[in-house]
């Protein structure tokens, strides 16, 4: 059989070729077919070149979903280089010692992110070149500098350097991508995607029972493409022929509505925080979304009662993931047909992926059904070892930690149950935080809900509720403990029960509990309290 490396330039390269008129469309900044994208990422390809860039260097990114980004992707993993996205939401300190460990030589920034060069590029002197995109910008701070790496904007140097090279040609072993994990749990870790693992990751998604994307989709991709390469999504739709839908910054929920709306968005994919913004707006505002058949959601796990809501309101078909930056990052998905037990779920995982449940220890338990045991994950999309590591991440039949407690039913639909981080250990026994956090969200005066633990001297741990109201509606602390009696043993219930008006999210989009445990974790006794 025939050598056919598998390397990721074939996604765009086979979008341009057969179905070059679909189109990249980017929120305010128009839109480019497929054909004339592959031209100037190929293009742009030779002007990386130009900067001096050889095979497996380093090219940062700190944008946002918009074309340049996706131009960027290509150009640089297509001619061998390594895209390492960087999320803007982070600090110059956190990016610049991502931006220092990864080496990058290279940085592409959006130009309404010029003000935070001021800060980073004095800490990052093996920068060598700037590269504004989305729009002109100007001179942004420190390139006068004598230490400042040299700026460019995009539209010119494709104009002074740009020319067509071959893309391909190189093992498809290749690394083609470098994401760092949030640092929800310990510092950020950087993650080394190939062009193969990038490839059959594409191709796990693309499974009918998985995101299932045709050529008559448009599909929004409201994940951040700094997230796990936006979910892959970046891959999949041109490989199919895909329309790909970019709201680029603005992701509220008019914003989104707005988008989706005119450019007859059949798929979305994004966290749970998005899709309640659009389904509040609609709310607020009337109208509907009529051409919007499948919303993919991932991250935290979505209460019943949040999913109904999505359903009833965007009149489209919800489809419940689970995945991991160290998984690239698409571990289980719900089929769009799957029964209301799956999508209460997370899914099953697509093949190319196998997962096991072990006791604390490491051990395999014998019974891998109905039983709630430490998930573990293998396969060919999942992290082996993370960037400039000494060892391995895996234990000795191969399988990655996820630091997930889960539980796996008859039918082999996943069910995340927190995060083994996240117990909470009182009077010596386990409370399960996530079990609580489900039957609270469920109350339909609940918009979002979370479960921390406080010390406490008598019992070692006990559990803090902080809710943040639905929209419209406001929360009783006696209401939600009654909601919680007879379904969870009593010594469960929540000492202090806290009412935020905005609950803080960390850089993905999930909600902080770091941020949530410095801040609500003191105080006796049962309480509500109003905060913004």
């Amino acid at each position: 059989m025939q050598s056919y490396p598998l390397t990721v330039d074939k996604f765009l390269d086979h979008a341009a070729k057969w179905t070059g008129d679909r189109q990249v469309v980017t929120a305010g900044a128009g839109r480019i077919s497929y054909a004339a994208l592959r031209a100037r990422s190929n293009r742009l390809s030779g002007a990386l070149g130009h900067l001096g860039l050889a095979f497996g260097d380093r090219v940062a990114t700190l944008a946002w979903n918009t074309q340049h980004h996706v131009e960027l992707y290509y150009a640089a993993m297509g001619a061998g280089l390594v895209c390492h996205t960087l999320n803007p939401r982070l600090t110059a300190a956190h990016l610049a010692a991502m931006i220092n460990e990864a080496e990058d030589r290279v940085l592409a920034v959006a130009a309404n992110l010029a003000p935070m060069l001021e800060a980073l590029l004095p800490l990052c002197p093996g920068l060598k070149h700037i590269v504004m995109i989305d729009e002109a910008a100007g001179e942004p701070p420190g390139w006068a500098s004598p230490h400042a790496a040299r700026g460019w904007e995009l539209e010119a140097l494709l104009e002074a350097h740009g020319r067509p090279v071959t893309w391909g040609g190189f093992d498809e072993e290749s690394p083609a991508g470098l994401c760092y994990t949030s640092g929800t749990t310990g510092m950020p870790k950087g993650v080394l995607y190939t062009h193969r693992s990038n490839y059959l990751h594409t191709l796990r998604g693309l499974q009918a029972d998985a995101f299932g994307l045709t050529a008559a989709d448009a599909v929004l991709v409201a994940v951040p493409m700094f997230h796990a390469n936006g979910w892959g999504l970046p891959f999949a739709a041109p490989a199919v022929g895909a329309n790909l839908i970019l709201p680029g910054r603005h992701q509220d929920g008019a914003s989104l509505a707005k988008l989706m709306r005119e450019e007859r968005v059949t798929v979305a994919a994004g966290v749970q925080t998005v899709w309640l913004g659009v389904v509040d707006h609609l709310d607020a505002v009337g109208g509907d979304l009529p051409d919007l058949k499948r919303v993919i959601i991932g991250g935290s796990s979505c209460p019943d009662a949040l999913i109904r809501r999505l359903e009833e309101r965007l009149g489209a078909r919800v489809q419940t993931s689970w995945g991991m930056t160290e998984l690239s990052p698409l571990g289980t998905v719900a089929p769009p047909d799957a029964p209301a037990s799956a999508v209460r779920a997370s899914g099953r995982p697509p093949i190319g992926l196998d997962l096991k449940l072990t006791d604390a220890e490491g051990v395999t338990l014998p019974q891998q059904r109905n039983v709630v045991g430490h998930l573990k994950v293998k396969g060919a999309s999942v992290v082996d070892r993370y960037y400039k590591a000494e060892a391995d991440s895996l234990d000795s039949e191969g399988y990655f930690d996820t630091g997930d407690l889960a539980r796996i039913d008859e039918a082999g639909n996943l069910t995340l149950c927190g995060r083994s981080k996240d117990l909470i250990k009182s009077g010596g026994e386990w409370i399960n935080p996530a079990e609580i956090e489900d039957i609270v969200g469920r109350h339909p005066t609940v918009g979002q809900v979370a479960v921390i633990g406080r010390t406490d001297p008598k019992w070692g741990e006990r559990p803090v509720l902080i809710v943040a109201a639905r929209q419209g509606h406001a929360v009783d602390a006696q209401t939600l403990l009654n909601a919680l009696r007879g379904k969870v043993a009593d010594w469960w219930l929540p000492d202090q029960i806290v009412q935020i008006g905005v609950m803080p999210l960390a850089a993905t989009g999930k909600i902080d509990k770091i941020k949530l445990r410095a801040d609500y974790v003191s105080g006796e006794g049962v309480m509500a309290r109003s905060d913004s």
